[in-house]
C-alpha cells in the first residue's frame, strides 16, 4: 500500500467517525497521529501504511496479547458451531467457561453471571446488593467502575457524574486507603452497606494501597455485615502477578467482578461472581435480570481460551517477573530524563504508572510513546499519570523495544517542556 492509499484510508476513516462515532472521538485519534489500525498480533498492531507499534496500552484488555492461538483455536471451533444460543435450552459453552472461571476464583465463589462489558458486571453487582438489602453503596474517591447509570454512581468523579445526575441514591465516596473512614461509614450503616472496592485503582493512576488494606476491608465488613464488592475488572486474570488481586491478601468478597483480559483479547466480555449466599435472591427468579447476549456461547469460547492460555502459559508468574523488571527500568529512565518532576513510578505486575508533576506533561509523554510506535493509556481519573499495561507474553526482544523506545520518548518530551 503507498504512502498515498494510506493517507486516503486515514482520511476516509476519520470523516466517517466525524460523521457517524463523534468528533470528540475523531479528534483523539488525529491527536496522535490519525494512524488506522488494521491488523493485531500477540504485542503488536500495525496500521494501514504497514507500521507496527507494540501495544502496552488496551486498558487490561490485552494480558495474553491479541489473537493468542488458544483462545482463537476455541473461538474458531465455537464460530462454526454455534455462535449465538437460543436461551432457552441449556448450553455447554457457558457450562464449561463459568466452571472454569470459577475454578481459578477465591473459594467459595462459585455463581457467575456473564455479561458485554465491566459496567454490566458492576450494574449486576447492585442490583444483587439491593436484593439482599445492601442498599446502601459505599465506595472509594478515584474509583473506576463503568458510566452506564448504576455504575456511574460508584465511580467516583464529578466529571463523569455531573452531566447525569440525579444519579442513584444513598451513594457515599470516601478515601482510598482509609480504613478508619470506612469503618465509621460502616458504624452508621451496619447491614444495609455494600462496599464496591479495586484491590489497585487503575483509573486513578494504578494507586497501590497500603499492605493489609483490602483484608482490612473484608474484616470490617464481616464485622458490620456489609456486602463487599471486589472490581477486578481490570486488575484480575494475572494482571497484578496473581490471578487476582485478591489472592495476594487471600480476601475472598460476596462478588468479585472481572471482565477485560477474560475475553482473551478476542471477544468483549465480563462476569459478575458471587457466592451461593449473596446470589441466592437473583438465581430464585431466571427472568429478574437477563441480558439477550448474557453467556453468548462465542464469547464463551474466549473465557475458556482465556483461562487456558493463562495457565498453560503461566502468565500470572511472568506478569511478575517482567512487571518487577520494566518498573525497574522505567522509573530508572523516567528519573534520568525528568527528574524532580517524576512524582513516582507506581507498579504491581504488568500495571505500571508513572506520575509527572508538571500539567500537560503526561499528554505529550503519550503523544510521543505513539511516534516511537509503543501503544500506552491516558488516566480517566488522572491527568497527570500515564500507564503501561504490556502483555504478559512480550520477548525479551520486546522488552528492549519498549525500553528503548520509552527511553526515546522521554528524552523527546523532557527536551520540549526544558525549552518551553
Amino acid at each position: 500500500m503507498t504512502t498515498q492509499d494510506h493517507a486516503i484510508i486515514a482520511a476516509e476513516v476519520a470523516q466517517l467517525y466525524r460523521a457517524h462515532l463523534g468528533v470528540g472521538r475523531a479528534r483523539i485519534g488525529e491527536m496522535v497521529g490519525g494512524q488506522v489500525e488494521v491488523e493485531s498480533e500477540g504485542a503488536w498492531i500495525t496500521t494501514s501504511d504497514g507500521e507496527r507499534y507494540f501495544n502496552a496500552g488496551g486498558y487490561g484488555v490485552f494480558i495474553m496479547g491479541s489473537r493468542h492461538p488458544r483462545v482463537l483455536a476455541e473461538v474458531e471451533r465455537q464460530l462454526h458451531t454455534h455462535p449465538v444460543g437460543s436461551r432457552m435450552f441449556l448450553e455447554p459453552a457457558a457450562a464449561r467457561a463459568a466452571q472454569l472461571l470459577t475454578s481459578v476464583t477465591p473459594p467459595g465463589l462459585d455463581r457467575v453471571h456473564f455479561s458485554g462489558s465491566g459496567a454490566e458486571a458492576t450494574e449486576a453487582a447492585i442490583k444483587i446488593a439491593r436484593l439482599s438489602g445492601h442498599h446502601r453503596l459505599i465506595s472509594m474517591h478515584g474509583g473506576y467502575h463503568g458510566k452506564t447509570i448504576g455504575a456511574l454512581s460508584v465511580t467516583a468523579k464529578e466529571l463523569y457524574q455531573k452531566p447525569f445526575q440525579p444519579l442513584l441514591p444513598e451513594v457515599t465516596h470516601i478515601p482510598y486507603d482509609d480504613t478508619t473512614a470506612l469503618a465509621a461509614e460502616l458504624e452508621r450503616y451496619g447491614e444495609t452497606a455494600c462496599v464496591i472496592v479495586e484491590p489497585v485503582q487503575g483509573e486513578a493512576g494504578v494507586i497501590i494501597p497500603a499492605g493489609g488494606y483490602l483484608s482490612t476491608v473484608r474484616a470490617l465488613c464481616t464485622e458490620y455485615g456489609a456486602m463487599l464488592v471486589v472490581d477486578e475488572i481490570q486488575t484480575g486474570l494475572g494482571r497484578l502477578g496473581a490471578w487476582w488481586g485478591c489472592d495476594q491478601e487471600q480476601v475472598v468478597p460476596d462478588i468479585l467482578l472481572s471482565g477485560k483480559a477474560l475475553g482473551g483479547g478476542i471477544m468483549p466480555v465480563a462476569a459478575t461472581i458471587a457466592t451461593s449466599e449473596s446470589f441466592a435472591l437473583l438465581e430464585r427468579d431466571p427472568f429478574l435480570h437477563t441480558s439477550t447476549f448474557s453467556a453468548a456461547p462465542l464469547a464463551m469460547a474466549a473465557v475458556s481460551g482465556a483461562i487456558a492460555a493463562i495457565e498453560e502459559d503461566d502468565l500470572t508468574g511472568r506478569a511478575a517477573v517482567l512487571g518487577l523488571e520494566l518498573a525497574t527500568e522505567i522509573e530508572a529512565i523516567a528519573f534520568r530524563h525528568f527528574g524532580s518532576r517524576v512524582r513516582e513510578v507506581r507498579a504491581r505486575g504488568l500495571l505500571i504508572g508513572i506520575e509527572l508533576t508538571e500539567p500537560g506533561m503526561a499528554g505529550a509523554l503519550l503523544i510521543d510513546l505513539v511516534n516511537n510506535n509503543v501503544i500506552a493509556n491516558f488516566s480517566l481519573n488522572s491527568t497527570t499519570v500515564l500507564r503501561l499495561t504490556p502483555p504478559a507474553i512480550m520477548t525479551p526482544d520486546d522488552v528492549e523495544f519498549l525500553l528503548d523506545r520509552f527511553e526515546r520518548a522521554a528524552r523527546t518530551t523532557a527536551e520540549y517542556f526544558l525549552e518551553r
